[in-house]
């Protein structure tokens, strides 16, 4: 008799979804899109022990779902296919679909028996093993803001908030932290920690945010960065799903409304040593050095990384005064407009919150940023400067932003280069800079009603 080649943790998934029909192969792309297929419960095995094969392109995919030919891995490659191979563990069922199916992440081979170094995910492995190769061990922690917005949209193609589903009406005022739009989109928060619980995803947070149909869910820290982000990964596509059941469209888009509040992801890490201490420990009075390093780091990688913290054209609409999004590289105790947070924790908890990414970012590459940040300062040591107190806003200098500028700072750094390789910033960039070409050729409709009369 022929053993499976279904590891023991997915084949165990597997036993607990009856009649299982079909399994949702996903990989994700470096904009954070889940691509790949779908097979049937049949081909499952098969897909175990010989692996898919995906188009190497897909990895870098424009926004739009065209092949960047920039990156080389198109045309001039013959459009080359490359084996995808389970990541053993992911197997999760699906409860949103009405028949009974599973989804499985999926992870590209480079063709010479390694995993391909440009992966976002295998980016920040990458990263991890480093603090690994140093006996230290990054927890890391997820937060994930998005609008729920009305299925359907203007006449002109724009979004509308929810309708509230207790009062029928359409959200237009803010509430934030109020426990009463929890109660009106209970149906909503309940499906997701259904849909949670059954896929062994560690949610534990809802809060109302500070705009009309504006929401944030938390993850639980874990001593497993890359299971973090896969974490989240998992979450946006619940969240998703459940809103699309409902009638409703979740939007991670930074800045659907200009005039409301932005989304962001944001990012918690505490660093342990081999014996399990938080390298951060310590007291507003007395910051542990670690703790200021690690700061300092993230202060001098936020210019190189900033691409990977606000990857779209309208990533950049987020950065606006007055809006508790980071305009500087500020850090300060138990303070919101700063860029690194220190929360209000006691001593031996005590973690960076990182704050400047939009929910538009991929959290593997976010988070990839923020623990190499990390890392580089603590071996440099460097100074953060005092930790602001009060409105940094009005403390420190702000910063404009601009992508085709990010995307040069990425192209030309060095940081980038070393901590994660010249593939990645190779492909990254030229992904983003087709994607900025093919934006800025576009005629918007706000140009048609400042010019088309007027000059």
């Amino acid at each position: 008799m022929t053993s499976t080649p279904i590891p023991a943790d997915d084949a165990a998934t597997l036993e607990q979804i009856p009649d299982c029909e079909q399994i949702d192969l996903l990989l994700p792309d470096m904009n954070g899109l889940l691509r790949g297929k779908r097979v049937t419960r049949e081909a499952l095995e098969k897909v175990y022990q010989n692996g898919v094969c995906l188009p190497m392109s897909l990895i870098a995919t424009d926004i739009t779902g065209n092949t960047v030919e920039e990156t080389g891995l198109g045309y001039d490659i013959g459009d080359e296919d490359r084996l995808c191979r389970p990541v053993p563990g992911s197997l999760r069922v699906v409860p949103w679909q009405h028949r009974p199916m599973a989804q499985l992440l999926l992870q590209m081979e480079d063709g010479q028996g390694g995993l391909f170094e440009a992966n976002p995910r295998e980016v920040l492995k990458r990263v991890v093993q480093r603090y690994a190769d140093r006996g230290l061990t990054p927890v890391v922690a997820v937060e994930l803001e998005f609008y729920l917005l009305d299925a359907e949209l203007t006449h002109d193609g724009r979004p509308q908030t929810s309708i509230n589903p207790a009062t029928g009406e359409r959200n237009r005022t803010t509430q934030v932290y109020y426990m009463q739009d929890l109660n009106d989109y209970q149906a909503f928060t309940d499906a997701v920690a259904d849909a949670c619980l059954a896929q062994g995803i560690p949610a534990d947070t809802a809060v109302a945010e500070y705009a009309p149909g504006q929401f944030e869910i938390n993850l639980k820290h874990r001593a497993d960065a890359v299971a973090a982000c896969d974490d989240a990964m998992m979450l946006r596509r619940a969240i998703k799903a459940t809103a699309e059941e409902q009638g409703m469209i979740a939007s991670f888009m930074a800045k659907p409304f200009v005039d409301q509040a932005g989304s962001g992801t944001h990012i918690h890490v505490s660093v342990l040593d081999a014996a399990g201490n938080n390298l951060f420990a310590s007291t507003p009075d007395q910051p542990a050095d670690a703790l200021r390093h690690g700061v300092a780091g993230l202060q001098r990688a936020s210019r190189d990384c900033m691409l990977m913290f606000a990857p779209h054209a309208n990533s950049y609409r987020r950065f606006v005064l007055n809006a508790f999004v980071p305009l500087n590289d500020a850090w300060g105790f138990n303070n919101r407009t700063v860029a690194m947070r220190i929360p209000h924790s006691d001593p031996a908890n005590l973690r960076i919150e990182h704050r400047i990414a939009g929910a538009d970012a991929n959290p593997y590459l976010v988070t990839a940023a923020v623990l190499a940040g990390i890392l580089q300062g603590l071996e440099d040591q460097g100074d953060p400067g005092p930790p602001v107190v009060g409105n940094a806003y009005e403390q420190t200098g702000h910063r404009e932003l601009y992508w085709r500028d990010t995307i040069k700072d990425f192209m030309a750094s060095d940081f980038v280069t070393r901590h994660f390789g010249a593939s990645f910033r190779h492909i990254y960039g030229q992904q983003k800079l087709k994607e900025l070409r093919s934006f800025s050729r576009e005629v918007t409709t706000l140009e048609y009603d400042w010019y088309l009369r007027q000059v």
